[in-house]
């Protein structure tokens, strides 16, 4: 990975910084344990300042990028809570929040 790659900003719960891997790549991480990663997967430094390599597909799944349009940042809210309505068979009398049109 070369120094001139640009961090990002990620959100899930908490923000992190990552980098995209561009070839192999093993730090140890402040447990001590060798965290490896593949041409893809994510440099992730978390807010207290530790590092972890996250693979390219869990990331993906599970951070979006701030700089994300709106839409692709609404995408996991709103599966989310399509799987709740459908699991918890909610009242249909109750009044929708929103809803999705396109």
């Amino acid at each position: 990975m070369k120094d001139s790659d640009e961090w990002k900003v990620y959100r899930t719960r908490y923000l992190v910084r990552a980098r995209q891997l561009t070839a192999p790549f093993t730090i140890v991480d402040g447990s001590g344990k060798e965290q490896s990663g593949q041409q893809g997967d994510y440099l992730v430094e978390c807010s207290d300042g530790t590092h972890r390599i996250a693979p390219r597909g869990i990331f993906e799944d599970i951070y979006v990028e701030m700089n994300a349009p709106v839409e692709a940042r609404m995408f996991s809210l709103i599966r989310g809570l399509r799987r709740h309505h459908i699991a918890a068979e909610d009242d249909p009398s109750q009044p929708v929040l929103f809803s999705l049109t396109g």
